[in-house]
């Protein structure tokens, strides 16, 4: 069986405490063979610089996923180049810095696709994503060139997302999505074996507005006025997390919510304790 825990949109210095402090615990608590965090909003709610990517990878992070903020730190459109485990939506046009996935491997040997994928729906218009996913499906079959395929889906419309999780039913192990910092409670096992949730949440302050200091986007909201930057709220965070076990067939058997110190209610995976 492979434990795979899959950590939400990390905003800040708050949300990047929880992983740096939760992850060796999570590892060595549940033997997690994979950690995947979606790390898009991790510089001051913004973007991803290299030295926070390097953090994570110390603690025990095998692989950071992106979004629509993916370039927002200017410097990453150079170093992405070189860094294989940081992932930017696969349908992102031709030419674009980076690559949209990546085959992991761990000390057991046990091979793990990531895809990144950004919707279209409220989002900018980039390439369709289901056909990009299933260029990157077919090219690397479970059982072929890997042995669990995990899709982080970063996108708006639950409808886009429930459709895409059906879509990729029976080919991938794990759909995940991401991008509206709200954990939904709809996480389940879908008829051809992919685990599915419509959004894991944020890890990051949830007394905020999706992770960002709340004055200024009240203010932006009652008077139409800006006057200033968002900035990622501080308070203790929440890690907001999916953890799934996956079958040698590269199906999910079980999947289960996990929520961690901040302001939400507790959840872990009954089925690891």
């Amino acid at each position: 069986m492979i434990r795979l825990l899959f950590i939400g949109d990390v905003v800040g210095r708050s949300g990047r405490a929880a992983v740096l402090e939760q992850v060796p615990v999570l590892r060595a608590r549940w033997g997690l063979d994979f950690v995947i965090v979606n790390g898009e909003n991790a510089a001051g709610g913004f973007g991803l610089t290299e030295s926070l990517f390097e953090e994570f990878l110390s603690v025990g992070v095998d692989a950071v996923t992106l979004g629509n903020h993916a370039f927002d730190q200017r410097e990453a459109l150079v170093f992405i180049e070189r860094q294989p485990r940081l992932i930017r939506p696969v349908n992102f046009p031709p030419g674009t810095p980076g690559r949209g996935a990546t085959v992991v491997v761990n000390a057991k040997g046990t091979r793990l696709l990531v895809i990144n994928v950004m919707g279209r729906i409220f989002m900018d218009a980039l390439d369709d994503p289901f056909a990009a996913v299933k260029r990157e499906l077919d090219a690397c079959p479970v059982g072929g060139k890997c042995d669990a395929t995990v899709i982080d889906f970063h996108a708006e419309a639950s409808s886009e997302k429930w459709a895409f999780g059906h879509f990729v039913d029976g080919k991938a192990s794990l759909m995940v999505g991401t991008h509206t910092h709200t954990p939904s409670a709809d996480h389940r096992i879908l008829a051809g074996g992919t685990g599915y949730i419509s959004d894991v949440g944020m890890t990051g302050d949830y007394d905020s507005v999706i992770g960002m200091e709340k004055d200024e986007p009240l203010r932006r909201f009652t008077l139409r006025i800006p006057s200033g930057r968002f900035e990622p709220a501080l308070g203790p965070a929440t890690l907001c997390a999916v953890a799934a076990e996956i079958d040698p067939e590269g199906r999910t058997n079980a999947i289960a919510p996990v929520r961690i110190g901040g302001l939400l209610e507790p959840a872990e995976p009954v089925f690891w304790t």
